[in-house]
């Protein structure tokens, strides 16, 4: 029973929904609260979670996280012409031990994502994508992860987990569920340059705060191919928050980064969504509307989904092929959407981790490079982690 691992949403922050008004999202959600206890999850497609666990961040000294002024911003917005049923579960606690609230994460995240319910996280420290991620353990399925994070945070995977050190975690404990991993927004001079050439030898893929900015429609085939995608705060620009948060005057500005959730959300793929290192402070109120407003694009997006079937047999698709070399890339243009996609073939007699033929996320301009004998970076990266 995941209620028995979930804390009411506090009195404090349920106060003034009465007042506001009544389509305001606040009267709309399920919220699992003290008066009404936990909510009836037939029918619903998301629900919020807030994690109040930060030990793995050496840099809190014990404070304590309290989701309330989000929630506030949060249920003050007016929800879109969506069709979509959301909850808003509460809050999991410290356990007695770090390892005892990743227990609540894996198991929580594990029931929702069997239910078909995606899990939209509040954290906490960046380290809680670790027990995310193990949360497939049992779902039978390679995991693609993707951070919009100014940092890798792959860290030493000798040492203790920290909320800058979890990939390394991931990459080498048992069992190997990690497809890909991508990093949205990375900053040079904040990632050594060990961990630069770490994420070149892996084949993951790392895009630069500059080129994202400069092209933010590059993130939507990153987000189409992802499982569970973690926003860090320290990838947004501090002049956009309050003064606890992080000291970047570079970062991702406020449009930037609900945009890019509302590609997280419009994703068929994506299972769970999280805005991570959150931090309490007496001047929290536009950081607490900027997380609320990143949510709403998020869950907008999902009512946006297409639930696109990927079956090319079904003829909804159009066919290019571009030799390039030795090579033949095969290209598929939707047509109910005119997104594309790219073929990686499966390669026979290789103990390879796709088991068939798949289909990468692409863009238009991809196909273009292709067209002009260049091979898009992404399909080399994934046909080598193919061949692994």
């Amino acid at each position: 029973m995941i209620q028995d691992y979930l804390l009411p949403v506090a009195d404090v922050a349920l106060a003034h929904i009465q007042l506001m008004h009544q389509q305001c999202l606040g009267n709309a959600l399920r919220i699992h609260s003290e008066q009404e206890g936990f909510p009836d999850l037939k029918g619903v497609q998301l629900a919020i979670i807030g994690l109040r666990e930060n030990r793995r961040d050496p840099n809190t000294l014990g404070e304590s996280l309290s989701f309330t002024e989000i929630r506030r911003a949060f249920y003050e917005l007016f929800p879109g012409n969506w069709h979509t049923t959301i909850a808003d579960l509460g809050d999991i606690d410290k356990g007695e031990s770090v390892e005892d609230t990743y227990f609540a994460i894996r198991t929580v995240t594990e029931d929702l994502v069997k239910k078909n319910i995606i899990p939209i996280y509040i954290g906490g420290s960046h380290d809680l994508i670790y027990p995310v991620y193990r949360a497939f353990d049992k779902l039978d399925q390679m995991v693609n992860l993707v951070n919009v994070d100014h940092k890798f945070d792959l860290g030493d995977s000798t040492k203790p987990i920290e909320n800058h050190s979890y990939v390394g975690k991931i990459i080498v404990n048992q069992p190997y569920n990690l497809f890909n991993y991508s990093n949205i927004g990375f900053q040079t001079y904040f990632n050594p340059q060990e961990e630069i050439d770490l994420m070149d030898r892996l084949h993951f893929d790392a895009y630069r705060l500059g080129n994202v900015s400069a092209s933010l429609e590059s993130v939507e085939p990153v987000m189409r191919d992802a499982d569970v995608v973690g926003i860090d705060m320290g990838a947004i620009k501090s002049s956009e928050l309050s003064y606890r948060h992080n000291k970047a005057p570079n970062g991702f500005d406020g449009k930037e980064i609900c945009a890019i959730a509302r590609y997280a959300g419009i994703s068929d793929r994506v299972s769970v969504f999280g805005v991570f290192e959150y931090k309490n402070d007496p001047q929290e109120e536009m950081a607490a509307m900027l997380v609320a407003q990143v949510l709403w694009y998020f869950i907008e997006g999902v009512n946006f989904r297409a639930s696109e079937s990927l079956d090319i047999g079904k003829n909804n698709f159009l066919t290019y092929q571009v030799p390039i070399d030795d090579e033949v890339l095969t290209f598929y243009k939707s047509e109910m959407t005119e997104r594309w996609w790219i073929e990686i073939p499966f390669i026979s007699g290789l103990n390879n981790k796709l088991k068939r033929h798949t289909l990468l996320p692409c863009t238009y301009h991809d196909y273009l490079e292709a067209c002009n004998q260049n091979i898009p970076e992404r399909w080399y990266k994934a046909r080598k982690k193919n061949e692994v």
